[in-house]
């Protein structure tokens, strides 16, 4: 990387937050972010993880170039650069998204501008309704169930997981290296956050979970959205503990308990650290709940 490019990269950069910030939550450039460090931790093969703020990212970066899955806040693009350019990468030549939410697609205005952007056709559709955003952030390229790409000598698979964490979700998959990227179909050791509002669903973020459990290599690495590098371990435990916690609100609600009295009870301590993340125990005591109502059961 040349210092000019560089220093074209900050102009650009800057720009895009002048345009952007003002106007878009998801994209707004604050002071949380200033203390943040994108940090990269190798997986297998070309593949590695980076870590900052906002959902975690895979990067798998060869002889072919360099292709991203998420991009977390816009603010930190240029640092989420600098962490591939210590890999001895460029500008991510293709940018696959999960889903549509601003802490996996944030800097999409930013990589967008040299990545071919890729996801779920209802991705896009969520966000060209943000009229804030560039058409520079959206998918390019979109799918109804898969597609398949040939990178950095391995088949990357974008696989849809329908109704569950929501509408537009997709798991990536690194077939030659064995690394699956969940996206927010899996919080690690937390509960997750299921979109009820985009077409998510408990009960299909359960079954999507199970498939995974059924399909993926026994020995696969996992990339969850939020959370620590992990294995097939960290689904098993995530679905016992949706099953399991939606099936004891669930007999609440059909003894006839409201909604406040089932989170003055709690579903019990042995949930306390399932409930330390983003989706505190109240919160996912209303996201069951609402769920079961829409089901009916």
């Amino acid at each position: 990387m040349t210092r000019s490019n560089s220093a074209g990269r900050r102009l650009v950069h800057a720009a895009l937050l002048a345009t952007f910030a003002a106007t878009s939550p998801l994209l707004a450039a604050d002071d949380r972010f200033s203390g943040v460090e994108v940090q990269a931790v190798h997986v297998s093969g070309p593949v590695h993880m980076l870590t900052g703020a906002g959902g975690n990212i895979a990067v798998s970066v060869g002889d072919d170039g360099v292709l991203m899955v998420d991009d977390q806040f816009l603010p930190l693009a240029e640092r989420i650069q600098e962490a591939i350019d210590e890999l001895g990468g460029e500008r991510p030549k293709f940018l696959l998204n999960t889903h549509y939410h601003g802490d996996h697609v944030g800097g999409n205005p930013h990589f967008g501008q040299a990545a071919t952007i890729i996801a779920h056709h209802n991705v896009r559709s969520r966000l060209a309704g943000n009229a804030d955003l560039p058409s520079v952030a959206l998918p390019v390229v979109t799918f109804a169930d898969g597609l398949s790409l040939h990178f950095n000598g391995d088949e990357i698979a974008l696989l849809h997981l329908p109704a569950g964490h929501t509408d537009g979700d997709s798991a990536v998959w690194f077939k030659s290296a064995n690394v699956l990227h969940l996206g927010d179909q899996l919080f690690s050791g937390r509960f997750p956050y299921i979109d009820l509002d985009a077409g998510g669903t408990v009960q299909g973020y359960a079954a999507n979970l199970a498939a995974v459990l059924e399909q993926a290599p026994s020995d696969v690495r996992i990339i969850p959205g939020h959370g620590p590098l992990g294995s097939l371990e960290a689904v098993r435990e995530a679905l016992s503990v949706i099953r399991a916690t939606r099936a004891k609100v669930a007999q609440a609600i059909a003894d006839g308990t409201g909604i406040e009295a089932i989170i003055q009870t709690g579903l019990g301590s042995e949930y306390a650290d399932w409930g330390s993340g983003f989706i505190n125990e109240e919160r996912w005591i209303r996201i069951l709940a609402r769920d079961i109502e829409a089901a009916g059961r």
